[in-house]
């Protein structure tokens, strides 16, 4: 009886170790939940000056995490550029944050793309940390509120669609 005692006490103890060491995940993978306040960050932008994200409070904002490295997220580029061009107009901000180790290679990249959003500059990684990142591109949807709607890792080709769809309601609101 004892052993069985001690074996049952030993099981008990590492699952309540394993379920405190998820806990930091659990509650960085929640405060990215829908619903939730997107963490707020100020970045450099390619432009010059920084911007800050709680100053687009009353816009929707798309805040995409890219590098130039990231194939997916190159393909993505034009299509996010479109729809910028389409709803900025109607209180849609898209933010495109670079979080290569060498800024000049964002910008140079987004030169090239002559893309009409703003670029701004993660290289100590701070922001792509608060936002969890797990891949690339994320995409992370913001209400005029400040509040995550709609998280997207990675990027297939047609995510455009669901972005449009998905910016639309947000403006609808």
């Amino acid at each position: 009886m004892t052993l069985g005692t001690e074996q049952h006490r030993r099981r008990a103890f590492m699952a309540a170790a394993g379920a405190l060491a998820l806990l930091p995940v659990q509650q960085a993978l929640a405060a990215l939940a829908p619903s939730a306040a997107a963490p707020d960050f100020t970045l450099r932008t390619m432009a010059g000056p920084n911007l800050r994200l709680a100053e687009q409070r009353g816009r929707v904002v798309l805040v995409n995490f890219w590098a130039t490295w990231c194939a997916p997220c190159r393909q993505e580029m034009p299509h996010l550029d479109r729809l910028y061009r389409k709803y900025k107009a109607s209180g849609f901000q898209l933010l495109a944050v670079n979080v290569d180790d060498n800024a000049g290679a964002g910008a140079d990249l987004a030169t090239k793309m002559a893309l009409s959003f703003p670029v701004l500059f993660d290289a100590d990684k701070r922001v792509s940390k608060a936002y969890e990142l797990s891949s690339m591109p994320a995409t992370v949807l913001i209400d005029r509120d400040g509040r995550v709607r709609h998280l997207h890792r990675g990027y297939r080709e047609g995510m455009e669609e669901t972005y449009d769809q998905q910016i639309r309601a947000l403006l609808k609101e």
